[in-house]
């Protein structure tokens, strides 16, 4: 493929992920989540602090002459007295989230009300379309353009690739999670851009001259990613830097300079994001883990609630949580079909020690981690929120190793095609739910027929090899 038929085709794709992100954009807060997330910039815009006591999404009533409600009208009973999703602080009320998010948010809003006068408190609607079409808006567009260029480096076929895309545009949670502010979304942005760059690395290491933007990029990528999550953030970290380790080591002392570059490339984010957690709540835990901080009166949060801590009768009931994660009613892995022929196929492909089996680890070893995480600190299933909102981020990692089997495996391209078909369908109706939302409509029919499809190909498939099997075996002698 020339480059102007290369720049056509990322182009093509640009504009469809945009316009499906400006299509997906709601115009309120539709949960605590987003309108936490909003209050912080709402409030180091027009108030100049971090505190969101004043804030139209701590306090609807404070919107003025707005146009449309600052939440959903969907779930007044939820949303009534706003946010809840707070921590409060020597009598001042902050959001539980992290801050480097809503700061890079803030510095859009500031940038909107400078040209064009919007102001949150008076069309409330405007604003949070704006901020989810900057945030989420953006990182599910970044996202799609980051896994079909790496679709386009690893598969074959250009249309091949495009299916793994239309699959994850369309496919997946990251299409729900797109509808509203969340930093879920975002780091699924980062790290699927940062697939792209550890794909790339082993190449380039052995062309001249070295890397060194590559390795910023990447450090700054894992810095990004770290501030958005308190628990998938860090676990980024540890499991990426081993990695960069490993590929840059064959430079010898040239390598460790490239993983010092990736190292302080990463830092300042790193150290912004702990900075402003210390000047909320004056510790280095995450504010949202600090029980006086959490449990103020009126809280919905509670000891039998609360992330980050160990919630089990035993280790039966943490295992039994821990596949519900996966394979339950919200589990993760059946609402985007299509990863459990990446588990499945990926486990073969790293027994066989294929190529790029390094990243392939580094996928599995920081989903896994993660995954583990939730389920030692956690009892609700991330909340009342479209399949598990924690590990949207890993359908990077995930859709990387699903296009390394479809590369190794490419005759379980039709597999592939009927759980994505299945993937779309519940992708849809997260997406006409919204992300906040208990369950999928109809999702056990809808799930059973896909695996069914799924097994009925699968079993075509064996058993026309058995039958080619028994032609191409010689004729046994009398």
């Amino acid at each position: 493929m020339n480059r102007d038929m290369k720049r056509k085709e990322i182009f093509l794709v640009l504009i469809l992920a945009l316009a499906v992100a400006l299509v997906s954009a709601r115009p309120y807060a539709g949960g605590w989540n987003d309108g936490s997330r909003l209050a912080v910039v709402e409030s180091l815009v027009d108030f100049r602090t971090l505190a969101i006591d004043h804030s139209i999404f701590v306090d609807p009533a404070l919107a003025k002459g707005a146009k449309a409600p600052p939440y959903s009208p969907q779930q007044p009973d939820l949303l009534a007295a706003g946010t809840l999703d707070r921590v409060l602080v020597k009598g001042r009320f902050y959001s539980d989230k992290p801050e480097v998010p809503s700061l890079l948010m803030a510095a859009g809003y500031q940038v909107l009300e400078w040209t064009t006068g919007l102001e949150a408190r008076s069309r409330p609607d405007l604003f949070a379309y704006a901020m989810t079409l900057i945030s989420s808006g953006l990182a599910f567009v970044a996202a799609v353009l980051s896994i079909h260029l790496l679709g386009r480096r690893i598969l074959p076929g250009k249309s091949m690739a495009f299916a793994v895309t239309i699959s994850f545009a369309l496919g997946s949670s990251a299409l729900t999670y797109a509808r509203q502010v969340n930093s879920h979304e975002e780091l699924l942005a980062a790290a699927a851009a940062l697939m792209v760059c550890l794909h790339s690395l082993p190449e380039r290491l052995r062309q001249t001259p070295l890397p060194r933007g590559l390795l910023a990029s990447m450090g700054v990528l894992t810095g990004l990613g770290y501030t958005m999550d308190f628990a998938v953030g860090p676990l980024l970290l540890i499991a990426v830097f081993p990695l960069v380790v490993y590929r840059c080591r064959v430079l010898g002392r040239k390598g460790m300079g490239l993983v010092a570059l990736f190292f302080l490339s990463a830092l300042p984010l790193i150290l912004l994001h702990h900075a402003l957690n210390y000047h909320i709540g004056g510790t280095l835990r995450p504010v949202n883990a600090v029980d006086q901080y959490l449990f103020w009166p009126g809280s919905p949060f509670n000891f039998s609630n609360a992330t980050g801590h160990w919630h089990h009768a035993g280790f039966g009931h943490a295992l039994g949580y821990a596949l519900e994660l996966l394979f339950g009613k919200k589990g993760f892995l059946l609402h985007q079909p299509v990863l459990i022929l990446a588990l499945l196929g990926g486990i073969a492909l790293m027994i066989e020690k294929r190529e790029f089996l390094p990243e392939m680890l580094f996928a599995f070893a920081w989903s896994g981690a993660t995954w583990l995480v939730y389920a030692w600190g956690s009892n609700n299933s991330s909340g009342i929120c479209a399949t598990i909102r924690w590990f949207v981020p890993l359908l990077a990692p995930g859709y990387y190793v699903l296009l390394m089997v479809l590369r190794h495996r490419p005759y379980l391209y039709p597999q592939f095609r009927a759980l994505a078909a299945g993937g779309m369908l519940l992708s849809f109706l997260m997406w006409y739910y919204g992300p906040w939302m208990r369950m999928v409509p109809g999702y056990w029919p809808i799930l059973g027929i896909t695996l069914l499809g799924w097994s009925v190909i699968a079993f075509r498939r064996r058993h026309i090899e058995q039958k080619i099997s028994l032609f191409r075996s010689p004729a046994r002698t009398p």
